[in-house]
């Protein structure tokens, strides 16, 4: 597994835009996720990306700002083969966020493993 990005949570999108670029991140651009009711921004951070995250009709990612506020979300690591993942993962004991893989920002495949079992850490697996 490699590191694919940090995601960070944001209520407003556009400043949060602001300040990454102010602090030099090569902007990759802002893509809306239908499917996850996200608006999300990314930016080049070495070998991995800043994922900016702001909900618009995700009921867990508003839940997180409104208890935490903003700040890092989850993880997100590159695996070769999502369901090969996935099966390993689960028959170590790891607990995955249904649905089980479904398509996330520029038409990915992913998959989350839920905070209870990875030691309080959102972590989200991209194929």
């Amino acid at each position: 597994m490699k590191l694919d990005h940090i995601a960070v949570a944001v209520s407003d999108l556009e400043a949060a835009v602001r300040i990454y670029r102010a602090l030099g991140f090569p902007f990759g651009g802002t893509q809306r996720v239908e499917a996850e009711g996200v608006e999300v921004a990314f930016f080049e951070a070495g070998e991995a990306h800043i994922e900016l995250i702001a909900p618009f009709a995700n009921e867990g990612v508003r839940r997180f700002l409104e208890k935490r506020g903003p700040g890092v979300h989850h993880l997100a690591f590159r695996v070769p083969r999502l369901e090969d993942a996935l099966r390993r993962l689960k028959d170590q004991g790891f607990e995955v966020i249904p649905p089980e893989i479904r398509r996330g920002a520029y038409g990915r495949r992913v998959a989350f493993l839920h905070p209870r079992s990875t030691s309080g850490v959102l972590i989200e697996l991209i194929e």
